[in-house]
């Protein structure tokens, strides 16, 4: 298995999803090799690579030791090869995703088509009815507007952003409203996303792991008082996610759209009974699960990953 992802001597053993995939994957007999997205390339072969084996350990600093690169070919080298370059989606990853979706044999998760398709923000207005009300537009005038026809309170966002990154909560009477625009558009340049404040975030927000489209497990994200946004690294607290009627009925609605779409391994957001993101560039929340049960969730990803192959 080869693993296109962010640079693995930097990673968070603790809290990184893509770190107990591979070692799930190592512990099963598995071949592991590291690929920055940089080194992804095209001649003769189709897709190719400078990939590097890796070894994984649960030890902070000394997590893994890398061997020396190899250039190969990707449908030659690899039975599987793993899409986890957290986001932003910049022209870069953009391009590794196009020559990750030359490979012909080589099981690529999730589907670079899929992921091409699937604007981590845009993608959930497929469903529009399970949604807050939302407006994506970079006119400022429009999105005051917007603002208005929700009594003046609303959470805006970048459409490329990771992590919580660019994310406001602005209220009509706040002095610094027209300026917080102009920079989250760009002075009207840039599509944003506007979307109906939801207090429900207060309790927290709900991030359920899809695994082929049936639920892994859930975890709930609870912001810190200072806070409005509940992602773990800008200080948000995990708590145990449990679905409800609701949430079950999005993750029906959702499924046979992933399924279609080859979107093997997805984390939707949910806040308040809304849904607010598809997450499939490299969804998170795995430790977090197991932490609170002693589940481990990364076992049964790899295990749907060998039946694929099977």
């Amino acid at each position: 298995m080869a693993f296109v992802m962010d640079p693995l001597e930097a990673i968070d053993i603790e809290g990184d999803t893509t770190f107990v995939l591979m070692l799930a994957a190592q512990e099963r007999g598995h071949g592991l090799w590291y690929v920055d997205p940089a080194d992804l390339g095209v001649d003769a072969r189709g897709a190719v690579a400078t990939a590097r084996p890796v070894t994984l350990r649960r030890e902070q600093g000394n997590h893994a030791s890398v061997g020396e690169p190899s250039h190969v070919a990707l449908d030659e080298a690899f039975d599987v090869v793993w899409q986890r370059k957290d986001p932003p989606v910049d022209g870069e990853f953009i391009v590794a995703t196009q020559i990750l979706g030359l490979c012909s044999k080589a099981l690529v998760l999730n589907r670079p088509a899929g992921i091409l398709a699937a604007n981590e923000k845009l993608y959930a207005l497929n469903f529009p009815d399970l949604m807050p009300e939302t407006l994506v537009a970079h006119e400022i005038p429009r999105l005051l507007e917007f603002l208005d026809s929700l009594g003046g309170e609303m959470i805006v966002k970048p459409l490329d952003g990771r992590g919580g990154e660019g994310i406001f909560h602005v209220t009509r009477d706040d002095r610094n409203l027209n300026s917080i625009l102009e920079q989250s558009t760009r002075f009207g340049e840039r599509r944003v996303m506007a979307q109906r404040y939801l207090p429900d975030i207060r309790i927290g927000d709900k991030r359920i792991l899809l695994l082929e489209g049936e639920p892994l497990g859930a975890l709930l994200r609870v912001p810190a008082e200072s806070e409005v946004r509940a992602n773990l690294h800008v200080g948000g607290k995990a708590a145990p996610g449990i679905l409800d009627d609701t949430d079950r009925m999005i993750i029906e609605r959702v499924a046979p759209w992933i399924r279609r779409d080859g979107l093997f391994f997805v984390g939707i957001d949910v806040i308040g009974g809304k849904l607010t993101e598809i997450n499939v560039t490299s969804p998170t929340g795995i430790q977090e699960m197991n932490a609170f049960d002693g589940a481990r969730y990364e076992v049964a990803v790899i295990e749907a990953v060998e039946a694929q192959l099977a």
